[in-house]
């Protein structure tokens, strides 16, 4: 199915845009996330950040580590913590590409969005990748700043 406008359900919560800047995304795939029920509710009022966080496969199991999850008003009682490591869900087959693809040199698990899917249910988007050196990251602005002047010339001889 065709994530986008059309659909009422499917909607971006946080994504890590500095992802694709820093690093080389070799392929991505989807999980889900074990949540509470203060952090769903949170989530639907848009209350992440996954900037700073990262995944890691650790004793046969796949963990997200460091996403913030902003506590819930109404939740007094039942609250969450906002930083705690929550459990990804993939397959036995994945979680061994996974881990697989961690034990190479520089390859690492990123993770690129949240969001909920046309189900409504809270998934994770996570790249496989390689971390960029800097005069990558320096090609990859040069080529971003080529393609933004070209554009805007484009516009301006019509």
């Amino acid at each position: 199915m065709v994530q986008g406008k059309s659909d009422p359900n499917y909607k971006v919560i946080a994504e890590n845009r500095r992802a694709r800047f820093d690093y080389a995304i070799e392929r991505d795939l989807e999980c889900g996330i074990i949540l509470e029920g203060s952090e769903v509710k949170s989530l639907r009022a848009s209350g992440a950040n996954i900037a700073e966080c990262y995944a890691s496969v650790e004793d046969g199991e796949l963990w997200l580590t460091n996403s913030y999850i902003a506590p819930y008003g109404q939740a007094k009682t039942f609250g969450h913590e906002e930083r705690r490591r929550r459990k990804l869900l993939v397959s036995r087959k994945e979680l061994a590409d996974l881990w697989n693809a961690t034990q190479r040199k520089g390859m690492t698990l990123v993770p690129l969005v949240m969001y909920f899917n046309h189900r409504g249910i809270a998934k994770m988007k996570l790249g496989v990748a390689k971390g960029k050196k800097n005069h990558d990251k320096r090609e990859t602005q040069a080529k971003r700043d080529w393609s933004r002047d070209k554009q805007r010339l484009l516009k301006e001889n019509r």
